[in-house]
């Protein structure tokens, strides 16, 4: 009894968090069809039909419009925050500029906390900024490339000061094992920097997170290196190269 009543825990997880999410999606756009949640989701429309019964029955106001989807009945919003429409031009542009990044994590989290922010916009505003991120274009990064995927992982390491292990080949193609501890992040001409103090040269460094072949962060944590970001440029070259 108590394995089957585990399970079905387990299974419900998925579905909960799935649930969670589309309120937000219904939020953040005026309509959305079935299909599109299916496909987003990765489930049946019978499931998608299921589930709106779901949210329907806990009490959030669904409309159905006919032929075309799905959307909140206007005016219903879960955070209680409200964005000036310049504020929210502004969100909508800097997501633009962010989807060009290199780096998977980023740009991945990134949108999705976007779209949390357009589901408190209001109806007028969704819109216009649908229309504003179809209107934006982006020239850099035009390949849509993805050179890394460590990004998200390296800042929570950062803010936690936990060590990190990485295996590195570097500019001359001469590959090494590193232990670091992650100081800072920056961003030069698309591409994402890590400084470090290296523990195998008891000194920072500069990495290109995109030369990093594979990355591993530990338990241990470090103690935080008392300097600050202006510090380290002022005591290192500002264009030193990247390993």
């Amino acid at each position: 009894m108590g394995n089957t009543k585990n399970a079905m825990e387990e299974h419900e997880k998925p579905r909960l968090a799935r649930l969670t999410d589309m309120v937000t999606l219904l939020q953040s756009k005026r309509v959305v069809t079935a299909r599109t949640l299916a496909e987003k989701y990765g489930v049946s429309i019978r499931t998608v039909y299921r589930d709106i019964r779901t949210l329907e029955q806990s009490g959030i106001p669904i409309v159905t419009e006919e032929g075309k989807g799905y959307s909140l009945m206007e005016g219903y919003q879960l955070p209680p925050v409200l964005f000036t429409e310049e504020e929210a031009n502004a969100l909508i542009t800097a997501e633009q500029l962010v989807l060009k990044s290199k780096d998977q994590s980023f740009s991945e989290h990134f949108s999705h906390a976007v779209a949390k922010i357009k589901s408190v916009l209001r109806h007028s505003q969704k819109g216009k900024a649908e229309l504003l991120a179809e209107r934006i274009y982006i020239g850099e990064n035009q390949q849509q490339e993805t050179t890394s995927d460590y990004l998200m992982r390296i800042q929570m390491a950062l803010t936690h000061y936990q060590v990190i292990t990485i295996a590195y080949e570097s500019s001359e193609k001469k590959t090494s094992e590193r232990v670091i501890e992650p100081f800072a992040l920056y961003n030069n001409r698309g591409n994402w920097l890590l400084v470090a103090f290296c523990r195998l040269r008891e000194d920072f460094r500069v990495f290109r997170i995109d030369y990093i072949q594979s990355l591993s962060v530990q338990k241990e944590t470090f103690t935080p290196h008392e300097m600050t970001f202006k510090e380290y440029f002022e005591k290192y070259v500002k264009d030193a190269p990247y390993l």
